[in-house]
């Protein structure tokens, strides 16, 4: 169940509302605020390929533009409002005074924080794998693996792209098409326009694993 922030003293102070179809905030723009969604929802987007891409949903009781606590760094993203929404909006300068107050938003960043720092700890590990198609395999990894509903121990369907891959991989989209062109003519992968279906991850996860040694212990 999400958690809600019902203190009207908190929503009077802090809350601000959005209509539908409204920016919250734009990539690229200085980051100060972080966001509550108290009610209504949002989308995440980024400009890839002169084309809106939704990165993600998010509903009552989610955070969004936390970085903004952690470092000073341009927006990643985009945040839209897709239906009338009431955001409590934070500043870096009552974070401390915000946590002394609600000890429940205190533990819902603590869990946001740690798994941005999962994710970027997971990113690195892909990163410091030396070929493109041992990229990709450690990326349909990864996905699998945040998805707690897959069945790991069969075929696994990954809504996911090349640009997508290209991007967590950290190589050019031609190389990740590459690869992924290597890995369907091996039958260990087949390819649609918005999924990649994994016949075996568990090989792949056995197949990184096992260069990921290879490559440390020497």
């Amino acid at each position: 169940m999400a958690m809600m922030l019902n203190d009207p003293r908190f929503i009077e102070r802090f809350g601000v509302d959005y209509a539908p179809g409204e920016v919250i905030f734009c990539e690229f723009e200085p980051g100060h605020d972080f966001y509550f969604i108290n009610s209504g929802k949002v989308k995440i987007v980024k400009i890839i390929n002169n084309r809106e891409k939704t990165l993600d949903m998010m509903g009552p009781g989610d955070v969004f533009g936390e970085m903004a606590i952690l470092e000073e760094e341009p927006r990643s993203a985009s945040v839209i409002a897709t239906e009338a929404t009431k955001v409590l909006k934070f500043h870096r300068d009552n974070f401390d005074t915000l946590l002394a107050g609600n000890p429940q938003l205190a533990y819902k960043l603590l869990v946001v924080f740690s798994k941005r720092i999962y994710d970027a700890k997971r990113r690195l590990m892909i990163l410091l794998l030396n070929e493109p198609t041992l990229k990709v395999m450690d990326v349909a990894c990864m996905l699998a693996e945040q998805d707690p509903h897959l069945d790991l121990s069969g075929t696994v369907h990954l809504k996911v792209n090349a640009q997508e891959i290209s991007n967590w991989a950290g190589i050019s989209v031609d190389d990740a098409n590459k690869s992924l062109t290597h890995l369907a003519n091996l039958g260990k992968i087949e390819l649609f326009h918005d999924k990649v279906v994994v016949k075996n991850i568990r090989d792949f996860q056995r197949t990184v694993s096992s260069r990921r040694k290879q490559m440390f212990s020497k």
